[in-house]
């Protein structure tokens, strides 16, 4: 029969086994969390490659490599803009959508994630599936530009004249679905009036006959028409964004001429693949925000007549549920199909 020594000694020992095997477990996960806050502050580990779904130039361009030159300061890696236009942004995001290499990211647009879901029958990708919002980086206000010889002055005077010739007047866009064409179409809906929409293979022949006189009135972003405003080639009548522009200061907004809430604007913001690790998500999130505010990110993006945004990948998301349930109304209203 064991003695009360040996008893007390197993006892110990029982308890001395279990206190090691729980220090042990301890160590073991505190290992494992260590070495993921490593990789995440490792991260990224090569190059980040930034897709943006449209050809060179215009205000994507603009947002695209302000933030991607900060964000290269930052990472501690390169972060490289790679252009890849066709099927009205479609491409470029079928392919990132797949990448699971957790170093591919995208530049989101209210054409990709608000208007393609409505206007086409079947998209290579789910915008809300497939992708997890990082940050709104910048919205660019559309402009409602007239041709000077057209006898307007403001907003008031086109909705009048409109009204007065139902379907004579004619407005111009880079194609059906395009920023312009939504822009004017959201106008049209507001105001009730109806307009002849002339859809063009691109804003550069569509800027030619605005100049020419074979148009009557266009929504572009800002920075495609400023030089024009300033050249007096054609006559601003009213400004999409939500208060007056720094360059066009004696413009009023659509919202100060009668139409209260009113606000078109071309937004871009980053999006990841699903595939991204969050702690990645989150990272990519914070030095965004700081990106687009650095000085000389804004003094590109103002350049642009853009506004910078940064918000957190929560804001961004809402806020594209917000556009995608705008839009799905006037494009239905419009009728509006793909070209």
């Amino acid at each position: 029969m064991p003695s009360s020594i040996d008893t007390s000694a197993s006892a110990m020992l029982r308890i001395s086994r279990r206190h090691l095997l729980a220090s042990g477990a301890a160590l073991a996960g505190a290992s494992l969390l260590g070495r993921s806050a490593f990789a995440a502050d490792a991260w990224p580990s090569k190059p980040v490659r930034f897709v943006v779904p449209f050809a060179p130039g215009g205000s994507s361009e603009i947002v695209a490599r302000s933030t991607a030159a900060e964000l290269s300061k930052t990472l501690g890696q390169n972060v490289f803009v790679e252009n890849k236009p066709g099927a009205a942004g479609n491409i470029a995001m079928q392919e990132v959508a797949r990448s699971d290499d957790q170093h591919t990211v995208i530049l989101g647009h209210i054409g990709t994630l608000a208007v393609n879901p409505y206007i086409f029958d079947k998209l290579p990708y789910d915008p809300n599936k497939d992708f997890q919002p990082i940050s709104l980086l910048a919205k660019v206000p559309s402009l409602y530009v007239v041709h000077p010889d057209l006898p307007v002055k403001t907003l008031q005077d086109l909705v009048k004249l409109a009204k007065s010739q139902p379907g004579k007047l004619s407005y111009g866009s880079a194609g059906n679905g395009s920023a312009g064409h939504l822009a004017f179409e959201y106008l049209k809906m507001t105001a009730g009036i109806f307009m002849l929409h002339v859809p063009y293979k691109g804003t550069g022949p569509m800027m030619q006959d605005l100049l020419s006189g074979r148009l009557d009135a266009a929504s572009v972003g800002a920075s495609a028409l400023l030089p024009f405003i300033k050249a007096g080639k054609v006559r601003c009548i009213a400004t999409g964004s939500t208060k007056r522009l720094e360059q066009l200061p004696d413009v009023p907004t659509v919202a100060e001429q009668g139409f209260p809430g009113f606000e078109m604007t071309q937004w871009y913001g980053m999006l990841a693949p699903k595939s991204l690790a969050p702690a990645h998500v989150e990272k990519l999130a914070a030095e965004c925000a700081k990106a687009v505010k650095a000085p000389d990110s804004l003094k590109r993006l103002q350049g642009d007549a853009a506004e910078p945004i940064g918000d957190t990948p929560q804001q961004f998301a809402q806020f594209i549920a917000k556009e995608q349930a705008r839009w799905q109304k006037v494009l239905k209203h419009a009728q509006v199909k793909p070209d």
